[in-house]
């Protein structure tokens, strides 16, 4: 049996456009998303204690508005209560 030679065909179906991309480009494509994404985990994170830290201030005791309590010795003289 003679050896067959088999030409290669002039578009192959392993040829991606994909690769026609220089590789230089996808890899800054790719380290500025991911420069993106951390930067914004960080801002994220820092505006989430901003929140969090402003609600502690505004539901701190300090912040409240005092209430007028009567006293112990005042009571209403129709109301026998006693205190002891």
């Amino acid at each position: 049996m003679p050896p067959t030679k088999q030409q290669p065909s002039p578009n192959p179906a392993s040829h991606l456009d994909l690769f026609s991309i220089p590789q230089s480009l996808l890899l800054q494509i790719g380290t500025a998303s991911i420069l993106l994404l951390l930067l914004t985990g960080k801002t994220t994170v820092r505006a989430l204690e901003a929140i969090g830290e402003a609600s502690e201030e505004l539901l701190r005791g300090d912040r409240l508005p005092n209430l007028d309590f009567p006293d112990e010795h005042e009571t209403n003289p129709d109301e026998n209560i006693y205190t002891k």
